[in-house]
């Protein structure tokens, strides 16, 4: 398609609609005539991609263009907005600089002090920014409320360490004696510890400040326990500590993250925690930014073990899975924002909820453990499950409460994250399930194309009850979408949640509802067809790549703990077309993100900019005596 092409098709098809004051959300296209209004408005041309791309636009009833029209017109969009983009090569983020978020905060300081004790449990709730995530650097600056916080938060967690003698052991590493004075074993305990507590080697004047909190509390009662004690805490609530700080970049361009910057961009992505005494090597010897090196690692921070029962043991690649798919799926709402309205939820107590969450956090770490394709995601021959999710399942063998892989029958429903208990209800109300909500989730969370909100004044759904009323959920909705207005995007969202109607609020498989036998099937915009969860899953690996590039712009985004750039967007298209040549392995994705400019590199001192609040506290300050002993 060329560019008069384009606006012709602008022309024809669009500016009905979107034309003058009472333009259709306010999008005015009555003087679009070039590519170089496209570039201009990068977001806007994105999301009309989109809508495009789903049948949204232009809407039903509308005079529409062909289905190889339409597609020749998104390709152009995207092909226009890549060049201007892409083509000059990728420029990568600022110096990272954020606060460990809640979970972050906890895995490190278990990793530090080597204690299974969960230090952030009284931290503020994070809330999520960026790509969707808590680790996103827009939102993790501090305020007040954590500085008393975390001050107990490091006491509680040193007595709980100290209290333990292998904790104890690992931390306490030198004590007075005949051949060594208090500050001298002070001096070693410190040596040991601030390198690891702010993940750099520290030099001789940091290490000072810290001997002269220890020594401010020795002089008064020449003990040692307590003085020591005192000026761990005071690492502990330093921003060194607290905070994911890297070196402004002074040159005029683009520059590596240090070795140690780069450890640490690595532990937090794939760990949630800090980087381990191999990282540190790696880091020491020069040898992270090497391209083998950084495989192999991948492989090793991923690896979790089976034991001779088949279930997997406890991993730090966990964290990861458990962070990532929680919130990227939103089933980390079950059991919070989700619960199920005691008329639908028959036997279901803490093992069932238990298994339903693990199910997507135990499957997605088998994949990146075993290298597995991505498209297990859309569709899989087996699940994970426990004792009572078994039960609800269906599903024969031995099996205990922490969930087990189990490989699904051919004419199983389940497979892929669409046959899982916990995306299913959190997909629906409390009360019912939602084809619309499980329509949306569709197009949101797996294809990247969420649906525009809802025009203002549209009328709830009649729930039904009156005898003159439409008896079926189906029948109520068809009805609701009458509205020209609402069947634009209704028409691309309730086939794709009628094809999980099979499956009840719980994801328990059913035949009717409410005495009504349920009709699984749909039409979608274009005239695709399909009938209940296998044909739609069938559907989706069709559209496969979309899939994967929405996967890995959302794992990038995670990757980066912030908002993507359009550049950033390039990036992940790359990484997207490296996946489709190497049968979408999940390991490839994670060691392209790894090796990516944005990941390795940040940015020359003409391009920067900070991301979020800078709190006064990153200034390379230190606690001192009287703020720790307030």
């Amino acid at each position: 398609m060329t560019e008069s092409d384009a606006v012709e098709l602008v022309r024809q098809y669009c500016v009905d609609c979107h034309q003058g004051e009472g333009a259709e959300a306010g999008l005015d296209l009555a003087e679009f005539s070039s590519a170089a209004e496209v570039v201009d408005s990068i977001e806007t041309w994105n999301k009309i991609a989109d809508r495009i791309h789903e049948g949204q636009m232009p809407p039903e009833g509308s005079d529409a263009p062909t289905g190889d029209v339409r597609g020749a017109m998104v390709t152009w969009i995207r092909k226009t907005i890549h060049r201007a983009v892409c083509e000059d090569g990728i420029s990568p983020g600022g110096p990272m600089l954020r606060r460990l978020n809640r979970t972050e905060y906890a895995n490190t300081v278990r990793d530090l002090l080597g204690i299974h004790v969960n230090a952030g449990h009284a931290l503020p709730v994070d809330g999520a920014g960026g790509e969707g995530f808590d680790n996103a650097a827009e939102t993790l600056f501090i305020s007040p409320i954590y500085a008393e916080k975390y001050l107990d938060a490091a006491r509680s967690a040193l007595g709980h360490a100290l209290r333990d003698p292998g904790a104890r052991n690992r931390i306490i590493v030198a004590e007075p004696d005949a051949e060594r004075t208090p500050r001298e074993a002070a001096a070693a305990v410190l040596n040991a510890f601030l390198p690891r507590a702010f993940r750099r080697p520290v030099d001789a004047s940091e290490v000072d400040q810290y001997l002269d909190l220890f020594q401010s509390v020795y002089d008064q009662d020449q003990s040692f326990l307590p003085a020591i004690r005192f000026a761990l805490e005071g690492a502990m609530v330093s921003p060194k500590f607290l905070f994911l700080w890297e070196e402004p970049n002074r040159s005029e361009t683009p520059q590596p993250i240090s070795q140690y910057e780069l450890a640490s961009r690595l532990s937090y992505f794939l760990w949630s925690s800090m980087p381990d005494q191999e990282l540190m090597k790696l880091a020491a010897e020069g040898k992270l930014h090497q391209d083998d090196v950084l495989a192999t690692q991948v492989a090793r921070m991923l690896h979790s073990d089976v034991d001779r029962r088949g279930l997997r043991r406890d991993s730090k690649v966990r964290g990861f899975a458990t962070s990532f798919i929680e919130q990227w799926l939103g089933t980390r709402a079950l059991g919070r924002e989700f619960k199920p309205d005691k008329s639908v939820a028959g036997r279901y107590d803490s093992e069932l909820e238990g298994g339903m969450k693990y199910e997507p956090i135990f499957f997605f770490e088998d994949l990146l453990s075993e290298n597995r394709s991505l498209l297990n995601l859309i569709d899989s021959d087996f699940t994970y499950v426990n004792r009572r999710l078994a039960g609800h399942y269906r599903v024969k063998g031995e099996f205990r409460e922490q969930p087990k892989r189990v490989d699904l029958p051919e004419d199983s429903p389940r497979g892929g994250v669409l046959g899982m208990s916990a995306v299913l209800a959190v997909s629906s109300y409390a009360h019912r399930t939602s084809p619309v909500l499980r329509g949306k989730w569709i197009l949101e969370t797996l294809l990247g194309t969420p649906p525009p909100p809802p025009p203002p004044n549209v009328p709830e759904l009649d729930e039904g009850g009156e005898t003159a009323q439409p008896t079926s959920l189906r029948e109520r909705l068809e009805q609701h979408r009458a509205d020209p207005t609402c069947a634009s995007c209704h028409n691309a969202m309730d086939p794709l949640g009628f094809g999980l109607e099979n499956f009840d609020v719980l994801g328990r498989w059913r035949t009717e509802a409410d005495g009504v036998p349920i009709d699984a099937s749909g039409v979608l915009p274009g005239g695709a067809t399909f009938a209940g969860p296998g044909e739609l899953k069938s559907l989706l690996l069709q559209r496969k790549d979309q899939f994967i590039r929405h996967l890995t712009s959302k794992m990038l985004g995670y990757a980066l703990a912030r908002g993507l750039t359009n550049e950033d967007r390039c990036v992940a298209e790359a990484i997207a077309e490296k996946l489709a040549q190497d049968d979408y392995r999940a390991q490839t994705l994670v060691v392209e993100i790894v090796k990516s400019v944005p990941f390795r590199f940040k940015q020359g001192q003409n391009e920067q900019a900070v991301v979020g609040p800078v709190p006064a506290a990153v200034q390379d300050q230190d606690p001192t005596h009287e703020q720790l002993s307030e």
